[in-house]
């Protein structure tokens, strides 16, 4: 696979992989407001030093350094401290579907 290819194949899946989340709570950056966030799933390297336990039992440090790398736009650590608590279990709860195994979530939610 050339690296023009692998390129191709990695944004395609990393462009799959998104989910927009409307904030209950707008964020405020300056003039500008925040009433939406893009989350992409994490690629291996930007689970570094985190533990994925830790991420699956939404533990508020683990989503504090993983969201400014996987939020569109990308949010700062003193924005995500300042989120609602509603809006971090939405965020939280995507970066947990996204960790889950296809097997895993359809046996939870199984097609009817």
């Amino acid at each position: 696979m050339t690296k023009t290819v692998a390129a191709a194949a990695l944004a395609s899946t990393a462009v799959a992989a998104m989910t927009t989340i409307t904030l209950d709570t707008p964020i405020q950056r300056g003039e500008t407001t925040i009433e939406t966030l893009q989350v992409r799933k994490p690629a291996a390297g930007e689970l570094r030093g985190l533990s994925l336990s830790q991420l699956l039992n939404l533990d508020y440090g683990a989503l504090e350094k993983l969201l400014p790398r996987i939020t569109i736009p990308n949010l700062t650590a003193l924005e995500v401290a300042a989120l609602d608590p509603s809006d971090l279990t939405q965020l939280g709860t995507e970066v947990m579907d996204f960790l889950l195994p296809k097997a895993t979530k359809a046996a939870v939610s199984p097609s009817t």
